[in-house]
């Protein structure tokens, strides 16, 4: 028998409170067609207030708390019943925390020190079920390592010079111009990406939402 289709329209509607493109794209190559509502948090702010409160975060903690914060902005702002998912990456690097660099020379640098060496990527993902009161809010944070290759000068200089860099967390992409220079990785793939997938899964049951519950037919044109 034919696999049955997938609906056109899903139960839930699920809400990406991220403005990451490549976000997105995993969503829908899954058959989620995402909500996309950008959330106006200040990271560096966040991040200050909670150091000043709590003392040092852990690299892990810092993306699951700006995650956090993103799902619980936009839930505020949302006004239909869904349910909201925040996502948040940084990468560790000898201890130190590095999310997007912020002009050319910081890419350049970082990826000096990166080159032919691991890195650990965290994903924090928050989600935030707003359909009703008494609606599930929880998270968690996904970790893979990343395995770089020993780019020269000039390749540095020329990936930097695409812009890539600029514009993601750990100043690198697995499913861009940046894929050639990731030899390996030991986790999911999909968070190196952004979002994990099994883990976005895991929070919905935990919420009590099944998966197919937020699935529509976008993935099924997809071939």
């Amino acid at each position: 028998m034919p696999p049955s289709p997938l609906p056109d329209v899903p139960t839930i509607q699920l809400v990406l409170a991220s403005a990451s493109p490549a976000r997105r794209t995993t969503l829908r190559a899954a058959g989620i067609e995402p909500l996309v509502v950008v959330s106006g948090v200040d990271e560096d702010l966040a991040v200050a207030e909670a150091t000043e409160r709590y003392g040092p975060l852990e690299p892990g903690d810092i993306a699951l708390l700006l995650a956090r914060a993103k799902a619980e902005d936009v839930a505020a702002r949302v006004d239909q019943a869904a349910v909201v998912i925040g996502c948040d990456s940084v990468l560790e690097l000898d201890g130190e925390v590095h999310g997007k660099p912020t002009d050319a020379d910081e890419a350049v640098s970082r990826w000096r020190r990166m080159r032919g060496r691991s890195g650990v990527l965290h994903t924090g993902h928050w989600l935030v079920d707003d359909r009703g009161p008494g609606g599930a809010t929880l998270g968690a944070t996904a970790s893979t390592t990343v395995h770089f290759a020993k780019l020269s000068d000039e390749e540095i200089d020329a990936y930097v010079a695409t812009g890539e860099p600029l514009a993601v967390a750990g100043a690198f992409t697995i499913d861009g111009l940046g894929g050639a220079f990731v030899t390996a990785i030991e986790g999911d793939h999909h968070n190196v990406v952004g979002l994990s997938l099994p883990l976005l899964r895991e929070l919905l049951a935990d919420a009590g939402v099944e998966w197919f519950d937020v699935v529509g037919g976008v993935g099924t044109a997809q071939g």
